[in-house]
């Protein structure tokens, strides 16, 4: 098939839209790592800007590393991603599979009031208040349980079951299986491109926690990676040192900022086609 002038005309602009768009995403990662990798006193000399840096030193990490909140931190986040991740998926699940069965008397009712939630929700207010009554405040699970199940999540993996034939259901429950058996034998198995997706958008939640941290954990030991990243920033912006501590280079912000997003970057092209394939079959009802 032989195209026309304005085809290529339009396939060339939409080339250069997408390579203007793909630097801009690209640029500020490139400036943060490029700058983190300089030496200070190269980055002062150019004026804070540094594109591909011409001399490497690790120095900035080395002195992030030993640190003494950044391991703590870092071990915090591996745990509520970890721990989190898990429990979010198992609680979601749990939920799902009975609301993706049709004979579950008052599915339309429980269906109507979870997903009120993504619309409407009860407030920071009350919302710490049953934090703190019940005694997670200042540990761990305040940034874990609070959040536990996210309706979006889970209409992805209910809509994902409700497309299995049910066919498959029936004939395990005929062989003698219960109801516990043919979620985790036959459900679970079938659903794992859902459970990547639905596990990769807790995981990256989990790892990016600030706002319940902030709101719901006051001792420094248990703060995760992104509070002391920004306290870190917020430092290097003080024209004073109020403290006896130095202030962090920009050398040293940065590479504060690519120790808490490279995992998380390292991580997502191992699940990307699950991702995309998990998106496609739990968000269309076959």
């Amino acid at each position: 098939m032989v195209r026309s002038g304005k085809d290529r005309i339009f396939d060339a602009l939409v080339v250069a839209l997408l390579a203007i768009v793909g630097f801009m995403a690209i640029f500020p990662l490139l400036f943060v790592v490029s700058v983190s990798l300089t030496p200070y006193e190269v980055v002062v000399k150019h004026g804070g800007f540094i594109l591909l840096p011409k001399e490497i030193t690790l120095s900035a990490y080395k002195h992030l590393i030993h640190t003494p909140a950044i391991p703590k931190a870092f071990y915090v986040n591996i745990f509520i991603t970890a721990v989190g991740t898990l429990v979010n998926i198992l609680l979601t699940v749990l939920l799902a599979y009975p609301l993706s069965r049709k004979a579950l008397k008052g599915r339309s009712m429980f269906l109507f009031f979870i997903v009120l939630t993504m619309l409407f929700n009860g407030g920071m207010i009350p919302t710490y208040l049953v934090v703190q009554w019940t005694g997670l405040l200042n540990t761990v699970w305040a940034m874990i349980l609070p959040t536990a199940i996210a309706t979006f999540n889970m209409l992805i993996i209910k809509t994902f079951l409700e497309g299995l034939p049910n066919e498959l259901f029936e004939s395990a429950r005929m062989d003698g299986a219960g109801e516990w058996r043919v979620l985790f034998q036959i459900a679970v198995p079938l659903a794992v491109p859902s459970l990547l997706t639905v596990g990769l958008f807790y995981m990256v939640s989990h790892w990016n926690e600030f706002f319940q941290a902030v709101l719901y954990v006051r001792n420094k030991d248990l703060q995760p990676l992104q509070v002391v990243v920004r306290e870190i920033l917020m430092a290097g912006q003080s024209e004073v040192d109020v403290t006896d501590k130095p202030l962090p280079t920009m050398t040293m912000q940065m590479a504060a900022v690519v120790t808490a997003s490279l995992p998380i970057i390292a991580v997502y092209p191992f699940i990307q086609k699950y991702f995309t394939k998990g998106m496609l079959i739990g968000a269309v009802k076959g």
